[in-house]
């Protein structure tokens, strides 16, 4: 189907996240069209972890979808949580630094908000909620993986599918979720809207 038109069997990813695309196509699900939201992600003053999550996945959703109308559309957002902070989309070695030195030695969630609109307009929204310890790391192990330029992009400065496996010993939860997408939560959420 060429870019922009849509149908009522098109699905489109409201993301840019090539995680998320891997992990879709994982289950079969194979999007029609990507096409990335570019919505401001800022917390809101005072603003909790879960309800950052739904509303960033419900306003991804609502961008895209008023785009696509009478298409499928998924969005997602991904926010690391300790206790009530909200940890950063690491971009700079600073902020990843300080993310592992807070993370260290600590449990803390991942949490994976999802909003799917169907082609009649109907939407879902869910939140993931995955328990991640890390184990204490040295500051030796720190410096190795910023070097290795893996937490680039990532938030709370580490990627579970990467170098970080090393340093979680525990996790309770979906993994999936982790990496960027609860895939069981989202293939619930289709087949209750109808999805093929």
């Amino acid at each position: 189907m060429p870019q922009g038109q849509t149908g009522p069997r098109t699905l489109v990813l409201a993301s840019g996240s090539p995680r998320r695309l891997d992990l879709l196509r994982q289950i079969g699900l194979d999007p029609d069209l990507i096409d990335p939201p570019h919505i401001d992600e800022t917390p809101r003053r005072a603003e909790q972890p879960m309800a950052y999550a739904v509303r960033m996945a419900r306003e991804k959703l609502a961008a895209i979808a008023a785009r696509h109308p009478g298409a499928w559309v998924l969005a997602a957002d991904t926010v690391v949580a300790c206790g009530r902070r909200i940890l950063p989309k690491a971009e700079t070695e600073s902020q990843a630094r300080d993310c592992l030195k807070l993370l260290s030695g600590r449990r803390h969630r991942v949490l994976g908000g999802i909003a799917v609109a169907s082609p009649d307009g109907r939407i879902a929204g869910r939140v993931a909620s995955t328990v991640v310890a890390l184990k204490r790391l040295t500051g030796a192990e720190i410096d190795a993986y910023i070097a290795s330029g893996d937490w680039h992009g990532k938030a709370g400065g580490y990627a579970i599918q990467g170098r970080a496996a090393a340093f979680i010993p525990w996790i309770n939860g979906s993994y999936s979720n982790v990496v960027g997408l609860s895939l069981s939560d989202v293939a619930g959420m289709l087949a209750g809207l109808g999805w093929r």
